[in-house]
């Protein structure tokens, strides 16, 4: 427990430093204007590392396997299917894409939506397992990429080229009016599922014994399912989709932790996710010159990272 401490501190100052330098370093212009706007993007960065590190953590508990994340179930699909829709039948001219409130709004609600239907449809613990409600996703998420990718072909090329700078995270232009609902949202997400930790805990020795010792699994289990896509949709109609980052920073947070306490595991992961957010921000700025996105980076980490683990669990099963 003391080590776990310790290791968080030495997280969290790294975070500090890499908050600081990307805040402070080689500001042009005037300080006054510049320090603010980078302050905005560091808050968008925090808000998002913590959102996906919370909900793929928990998501990974529920589901008994470290390999999945929440956007394998056609959240993030369903982001890229209401911005295409928008830009297609209405132009990027229309309300729904000048109002940010709106359009922020309007993605939050369609990705919970297509979320909650799919587990009222298909989430039966005594009649489907969980693993159905996966495929589902998966497959679900698959057609609405088909959609987009149809719709994207025959869209006019002045709305595609303003469409594609909505479909790749970016925190260059951070939507600055939406950090508030964003943070509102955050922290009653997170009161509410602080809650939730406990049985998680439990929850983590399967189903079988977390029932035994008393714990509601099948509620618990819809719960988290329904939180954690409210985080992923704030997350992504906030900035973008990044994929694999929960992915990512799940799994290095389990093999730096060798806890079973969610507690430490979120804010590891969380910890985590920020530092890679910003630092990786820190390269696309001031390397690669603004050359890609961070999304783009993560992404190439995280695929590689995502084959490394199905082989390392490939070994294993052999």
């Amino acid at each position: 427990m003391r080590k776990n401490r310790t290791k968080l501190i030495v997280l969290a100052i790294i975070a500090i430093i890499s908050i600081l330098l990307f805040c402070l370093y080689n500001i042009q212009g005037g300080f006054s204007y510049a320090f603010p706007k980078r302050v905005e993007r560091v808050l968008a960065m925090i808000i998002t590392g913590t959102a996906i590190a919370y909900a793929t953590v928990t998501f990974q508990t529920v589901t008994h396997n470290r390999l999945l994340t929440p956007s394998m179930m056609g959240v993030d699909s369903m982001y890229e299917v209401v911005q295409t829709v928008i830009f297609f039948f209405a132009g990027s001219a229309s309300i729904f894409v000048v109002s940010r409130y709106l359009n922020f709004g309007l993605s939050i609600a369609a990705m919970v939506l297509f979320a909650l239907i799919l587990y009222r449809f298909l989430f039966r613990a005594d009649k489907h397992p969980i693993f159905l409600l996966l495929l589902a996703g998966m497959i679900i998420g698959t057609l609405l990429g088909s959609l987009v990718t149809f719709l994207q072909v025959i869209i006019d090329p002045v709305e595609y080229e303003s469409l594609q700078s909505r479909l790749f995270a970016s925190f260059m232009n951070v939507k600055t009016e939406l950090l508030l609902i964003a943070i509102v949202i955050l922290v009653a997400s997170f009161i509410y599922g602080y809650r939730l930790l406990r049985d998680l805990d439990v929850m983590s020795l399967g189903r079988e014994n977390a029932i035994n010792l008393g714990v509601n699994y099948d509620k618990i289990v819809l719960k988290v399912l329904i939180l954690s896509s409210v985080l992923i949709a704030t997350s992504t109609a906030l900035v973008g989709p990044i994929t694999f980052l929960g992915l990512i920073v799940s799994n290095l947070a389990y093999q730096f932790f060798a806890t079973y306490k969610h507690s430490v595991l979120i804010v590891g992961a969380s910890l985590i996710s920020i530092i890679a957010l910003v630092g990786g921000q820190f390269l696309v700025l001031h390397v690669f010159q603004l050359s890609t996105t961070i999304s783009v980076i993560i992404n190439f980490i995280g695929g590689l990272y995502f084959i490394y683990l199905i082989l390392k669990e490939s070994r294993k099963a052999g």
